[in-house]
């Protein structure tokens, strides 16, 4: 979201953020940067005051269940604004993929027994195919089609909405983490390898791949690590750890969950290696760049790496099965060789996301904005999906808004 709203910055757009979610303690200060704030309800007709005394040129939602609960209200008060879909990543992937695990791990009772099960890894087609039985997977396409361009994170998701759901090319743009971002920390920075020490896990707790990462290292990964490196320890950071992520800190056994991190360059650039164990997923994944930013090799698996590179290119090692991932973490861990060879391999692919991608977004939305009818013309799906028989979630909102007036 930053990247995006520093790149309009640089075109000279006035921005406007809306949120309906409680101010966070760790939110950033987007009045420093010269955006303006506005506090907005769900199921409110007070937003169609708001953005029709705004008639904004552009619209962006962030994720598909914001489209929902927000586009046909757009549609309403300034019907002529674009309409673009920054979806982040696709939940229905991810939902997919989290429900392929849990319907393996479901047959055991023990938690230790639970987490011995390995990321479920379909091709494409595969995935298509269970994708399309998941109501998500309906809903958040509906959105991609009522939207006027959606904004696509990751080569391999826009492979399969172009090759499978049939998503036409010109309603997709490929927009993933511009390396900008990511690209310039001085190697003054970057300390050597005996200089770095323990392992570093990142992600935000309330974010299921994260926790499902945290549980399998707990109860799989980090005990045969431990067992090889005594004196490693595992740090992990993230915001809103729960109770049950506070419960499994034990510094006996090296497993530190750590929390807040102020600035997260610090915890990463003194660590020797990365642990990215993720079983599902989607998108492109922060906690990895912000590892290449420090100069800091990873071990993840395919699902972790889809997007970014994978096989020999990436700076680490990818791996997909328990036995693989214990031995990978403990040979980037302790061979400074092989080590400062995979780390070399950052710098590479920091500098393939280098590129005019968000200037071509830029040219991309001025025409679209200036051919709105034609866009929308071009999209009979869209238009069909726009009409009012096919709204439920605005008969939804509409309703659950005056139970709450009623009330």
């Amino acid at each position: 979201m930053l990247d995006i709203i520093q790149l309009f910055q640089m075109d000279e757009w006035q921005i406007t953020f809306t949120s309906a979610a409680a101010l966070s303690v760790h939110r950033v200060n987007l009045q420093a940067l010269n955006v303006e704030e506005k506090l907005i309800e769900l199921n409110s007709s007070s937003f169609d005051d708001f953005v029709s005394e705004l008639q904004p040129d552009v619209v962006i939602f962030d994720r598909f269940f914001t489209e929902e609960q927000f586009s046909w209200r757009v549609d309403k008060a300034c019907p002529h604004a674009m309409k673009i879909l920054d979806t982040e990543d696709l939940h229905c992937l991810r939902a997919v993929r989290q429900r392929l695990l849990k319907e393996k791990q479901k047959v055991f009772t023990k938690e230790v027994d639970r987490q011995s099960v390995e990321p479920i890894l379909l091709d494409m087609q595969s995935l298509y195919q269970e994708m399309t039985n998941d109501e998500e997977c309906l809903r958040e396409i509906a959105a991609i089609y009522r939207c006027d361009l959606s904004l696509i994170i990751s080569r391999f998701e826009q492979q399969l909405l172009a090759d499978h759901f049939q998503i036409p090319e010109q309603l997709c743009f490929y927009y993933p983490y511009q390396s900008q971002s990511y690209v310039g920390l001085p190697y003054s920075r970057n300390p050597s390898f005996l200089q770095r020490q323990n392992f570093l896990f990142v992600g935000n707790f309330r974010h299921a791949p994260n926790w499902d990462a945290v549980l399998w290292l707990k109860y799989q990964l980090w005990p045969r690590i431990r067992q090889q490196l005594p004196e490693a320890e595992l740090h992990i950071y993230g915001a809103y750890p729960p109770p049950k992520a506070s419960e499994l800190h034990h510094p006996p056994s090296g497993f530190l969950i750590k929390g807040w991190a102020e600035d997260l360059i610090v915890p990463t650039q003194n660590a020797r290696v990365v642990l990215a164990p993720l079983r599902f997923g989607a998108g492109l994944k922060g906690k990895l760049f912000e590892a290449m930013k420090s100069y800091t090799p990873s071990v993840t698996t395919s699902i972790g790496a889809e997007g970014i590179t994978n096989g020999d290119d990436w700076p680490g090692t990818i791996v997909d099965n328990a036995d693989s991932l214990v031995e990978a973490a403990v040979k980037l861990y302790s061979n400074e060789q092989f080590w400062s060879i995979q780390q070399a391999k950052i710098l590479p692919v920091l500098t393939s996301f280098l590129s005019n991608v968000p200037t071509k977004l830029l040219v991309e939305i001025n025409r679209i904005s200036g051919n709105i009818e034609s866009q929308r013309a071009n999209n009979f799906v869209g238009r069909l999906l726009c009409q009012e028989m096919l709204r439920s979630h605005k008969y939804m909102g509409l309703w659950i808004e005056a139970k709450t007036n009623h009330s």
